[in-house]
C-alpha cells in the first residue's frame, strides 16, 4: 500500500541563529577574562583542525582561556582604540586580530606559553584547494597497495589503470598533484589513499599583552606599524 503523503513527521524544534544576544555574551566573556587574567596572546593559525584544536585548549583549560570567531566582535571587545579600551594596551592587540586568528587569556608564564604553541604541530591529510607541498607522481605497473576492487573508484579519480590477473595496475606514469599548484579534489582522494600527509596544522603566536608590558612576535611588524594603522 502506496505511504501516504499526509503522514510526515513534523519538526516542532528550531534551531536559534546566533544573534545580538549571542555576541554580546562573547563580548562580556573576553571583558572578563581580560579582568581575571595576567596575559592575553593573539594567535594565527594553519590548517585548523577542530579536533586537535580542541585537544590543545582541554589541555590548557585550567590555566588559559581561547577565542576564536568573528575577529570584529572580538576587535569590539577588546577596544578598537585607547578611548575604548577595557584595559591599557589592549587596543594594540585588537588591531591584530585579523584574518585567521584568535586570542588566548592565560596565567601560565611566558616561556611555557611559547613552549607550548612553538612545539604544537599535527599533520593531517590536505583537503581540496589546498597547495601541494611536493609533487607525487606514480610509475607504470602493479599499484600492490590498492585491492581489486578499487580499482573502480581509483579510474573515477582519473588514474589509468586496469586489472591485470586481479591486481590494479598503473598503464603509464600518473602525476597526483604537482608541487605548490592547489590540489584537486581527486588528487586530495588519492593522496588520502595513499597514505601522504602534506598539512601541517601550526598555532603561531603574533603577540602579548600585559598590564605592563606589550611584545610583538611577528617578524617584520613593529609597535608602530599597529598605532599607525
Amino acid at each position: 500500500m502506496p505511504k501516504s503523503k499526509r503522514n510526515r513527521a513534523v519538526t516542532l524544534s528550531k534551531t536559534k541563529k546566533k544573534g545580538k544576544e549571542h555576541k554580546e555574551n562573547i563580548v562580556n566573556t573576553i571583558r572578563e577574562c581580560a579582568e581575571k587574567y595576567s596575559s592575553a596572546y593573539v594567535f594565527s593559525f594553519e590548517n585548523m583542525r577542530n579536533l586537535k584544536f580542541k585537544e590543545f585548549r582541554d589541555q590548557l583549560k585550567s590555566s588559559s582561556r581561547f577565542f576564536l570567531g568573528s575577529n570584529k566582535v572580538m576587535q569590539v571587545a577588546l577596544g578598537r582604540s585607547v578611548s575604548d579600551e577595557i584595559r591599557p594596551g589592549l587596543h594594540k592587540i585588537s588591531k591584530l586580530v585579523r584574518g585567521d586568528s584568535g586570542i588566548c587569556f592565560t596565567n601560565l608564564l611566558k616561556e611555557e606559553v611559547q613552549r607550548l604553541f612553538n612545539e604544537f604541530e599535527e599533520y593531517d591529510f590536505a583537503r581540496t584547494g589546498s597547495a601541494a607541498t611536493e609533487k607525487v607522481e606514480l610509475q607504470e605497473g602493479p599499484l600492490d597497495q590498492f585491492t581489486h576492487e578499487m580499482e573502480p573508484f581509483l579510474r573515477k579519480q582519473g588514474m589509468p589503470v586496469r586489472l591485470n590477473k586481479g591486481i590494479v595496475e598503473l598503464v603509464s606514469d600518473f602525476v597526483v598533484c604537482e608541487e605548490g599548484k592547489p590540489l584537486s579534489p581527486e588528487a586530495a582522494r588519492i593522496l588520502r589513499l595513499l597514505g601522504i600527509k602534506m598539512a601541517t596544522f601550526r598555532l603561531n603566536l603574533i603577540c602579548r599583552w600585559t598590564p605592563d608590558e606589550f611584545e610583538i612576535y611577528r617578524e617584520g611588524l613593529e609597535e608602530s606599524d599597529i598605532e599607525s594603522s
